[in-house]
């Protein structure tokens, strides 16, 4: 603020004890006193209000951002979002229809009430060729289990393979 040294206060005591006269210097000064306490309050007044309006600012601010986490918050609700799920995957009849995918609905006609479930078809009868290639396995002794490795060694051991068994390895 003002920056009035002891020497500064000297001058103008004696500039007002000159102009003003002794007689009334005292009134003078209690006059002065009272107007700067006056002053002061006045800064004090104002800076007080001004401060109370940065806080009303401030708790506007945290109130605005209080309310809108609050509307968040009130749009998400796991529990809500998680009952439903659990509702959805508890639902009894939508078990008693068979599942369709889009890909069969879309192939085959949709089924009514009216017609029968469809049954299962059966495989298609084995091939000559199955069977030539399954003999072919059989002649080349092909473990089909680690106990069966063990006694087919033994049996390779006990005896030489034959000349058709070697034709079969090579093709």
């Amino acid at each position: 603020m003002f920056d009035i040294g002891w020497s500064e206060l000297v001058l103008i005591g004696v500039v007002a004890l000159i102009a003003i006269g002794p007689k009334e210097l005292p009134g003078v000064l209690r006059m002065v006193g009272q107007w700067m306490g006056k002053a002061r309050k006045m800064a004090a007044e104002f800076q007080g209000q001004f401060q109370e309006a940065m806080r009303e600012a401030e708790m506007a601010d945290l109130k605005k951002s209080f309310d809108e986490v609050k509307e968040a918050a009130t749009g998400f609700n796991p529990l809500s979002s998680l009952q439903k799920d659990v509702s959805d995957a508890l639902r009894v009849d939508a078990l008693d229809k068979p599942a369709e995918t889009p890909a069969t609905a879309a192939v085959e006609p949709s089924a009514t009430s009216s017609e029968a479930p469809a049954t299962p078809t059966t495989p298609e009868a084995p091939t000559p060729e199955t069977f030539v290639e399954a003999e072919a396995h059989a002649a080349v002794n092909e473990p089909l289990a680690i106990t069966r490795e063990v006694e087919q060694a033994k049996v390779a051991q006990d005896t030489a393979p034959s000349e058709p068994i070697k034709d079969a390895k090579a093709s």
